[in-house]
């Protein structure tokens, strides 16, 4: 009966919504399931997935192989924890009015979530600087700084962040997936059909071997988003057939990558993004593909925290929902704000693994897991959480992503810092706001 009463909730709150953007120019509720599941694939089929195979060469392929699964299957399970308190608080417009709800309605838990909510995307943003750069000089054989590739890569996803909605961004995103699938496939199969690979990178120790288990993380962990996109849903009931499309078609891309690629090139001669295994020319035109990738996936990130702090100057405004010389002035003004503060960081934290790394141990243990644990806890009241074995275990179950979200946050910012720090003194990074290239 409380299920059938939150669901009618959710879909009287949704068709107001709707019915109020009536006559709107600019309207947000738009998005059907396909489009939603046409984000959520551009979101995880991501360059990140070229550091599974390097991930791989560290732990092995078996536990390669386990960790992947076991890390998927967990965000399949606490995404759709995030659904479920979305449906059951259809008034979430994004990942920070989660965090007042936990916080019981305090302005502090709010604020917090919010500033976490714009460093993990400002860091997913000049993660996307610093691999632009990286395929630009890889391509052109360093032709030109560093720091100008990376600011060439800034202003073209700057470019790509305009558009106001979502279903505008969706579009995009299927070519997007859809050209990163071909990339990841052109590298599997070179890496197959070429004499020996390039590079080389050797022994395994907890912090590499932690490193690479924060690079699974970092590329299965998406939830931050997912309120987001729950919120620009036509039907938000229909969430779980977007998020099930997706998880079975990410797990076997990400599985198979890791797994052929390490099988072909070996422990000795990986590197991440594992492009850089590929001879030069093998590598340039699987490289070429991911350019839609590392444009629109970084856009995407832009789009959503622009509307987070949009939304928030213009609630209850006519700019909102119109296309005003305020309204765009404004808009446009926070992604250009935001391109440059992602600039900013890619040129000071100019490497790729330990990056992701570093972003997986701050963000994805509460994004990951803590946050989805604590919403579980707060859906069910204790006289609830301990009925039957079913209940309790799920209820085990959560206590536990709260517990193992915290060891990432302690354990992988450690394993992060440390690895940066070891690299650093043997000089495998460049400078900052450097031009040496930094072309795999």
């Amino acid at each position: 009966m409380a299920n059938f009463e939150t669901a009618s909730k959710q879909e009287s709150l949704s068709n107001e919504e709707i019915a109020s953007e009536n006559g709107h120019e600019i309207r947000y509720r738009t998005c059907s399931w396909q489009k939603t599941a046409g984000l959520l694939f551009s979101e995880y089929i991501c360059l990140a997935i070229l550091s599974f195979p390097w991930s791989f060469s560290i732990l092995g392929m078996f536990p390669g192989v386990v960790v992947t699964l076991a890390i998927a299957a967990s965000v399949q399970y606490t995404s759709l924890i995030v659904w479920r308190f979305c449906m059951k608080h259809p008034e979430v417009q994004d990942v920070c009015d989660i965090g007042r709800i936990l916080g019981g309605g305090s302005q502090a838990a709010y604020n917090f979530t919010a500033l976490l909510f714009i460093l993990n995307n400002v860091f997913i943003m000049g993660f996307h600087c610093l691999v632009g750069a990286k395929l630009l000089n890889t391509l052109s054989n360093g032709a030109l700084c560093t720091t100008t590739f990376s600011a060439i890569a800034a202003i073209i996803c700057f470019l790509f962040s305009l558009p106001r909605t979502l279903k505008q961004m969706s579009f995009i995103g299927v070519f997007s997936a859809a050209t990163m699938g071909i990339a990841v496939l052109l590298a599997v199969i070179f890496s197959g059909v070429q004499d020996f690979p390039a590079g080389f990178n050797g022994g395994s120790t907890y912090i590499s071997g932690m490193s690479a288990f924060l690079n699974i993380t970092y590329t299965l962990v998406g939830q931050i988003t997912i309120p987001s996109f729950i919120a620009e849903m036509k039907d938000p009931k229909d969430f779980p057939k977007a998020l099930w499309a997706c998880t079975i078609c990410e797990t076997v891309l990400f599985t198979l990558c890791g797994a052929i690629m390490y099988h072909y090139v070996g422990s000795q001669y990986m590197i991440s993004p594992a492009f850089g295994s590929l001879q030069p020319v093998f590598k340039k035109i699987a490289f070429s593909f991911a350019i839609p990738t590392i444009v629109y996936l970084g856009a995407l990130y832009a789009s959503v925290s622009v509307r987070f702090i949009f939304f928030r100057i213009f609630a209850g405004s006519h700019h909102k929902h119109s296309n005003t010389i305020t309204g765009w002035s404004v808009w446009i003004g926070i992604i250009a704000c935001l391109w440059i503060a992602a600039f900013i960081i890619a040129e000071l934290i100019p490497f790729f693994s330990d990056l992701l790394s570093l972003m997986s141990s701050l963000f994805d243990g509460f994004f990951g897991f803590i946050y989805w644990g604590m919403a579980y806890l707060a859906m069910n009241p204790p006289n609830v959480r301990w009925k039957g074995p079913r209940q309790t275990f799920e209820t085990l179950l959560n206590y536990f992503w709260i517990a193992f979200g915290l060891y990432i946050l302690v354990a992988g910012t450690y394993v992060s810092v440390q690895s940066i720090i070891d690299n650093y003194k043997i000089s495998a990074y460049g400078s900052v706001f450097s031009c040496a290239s930094n072309g795999i």
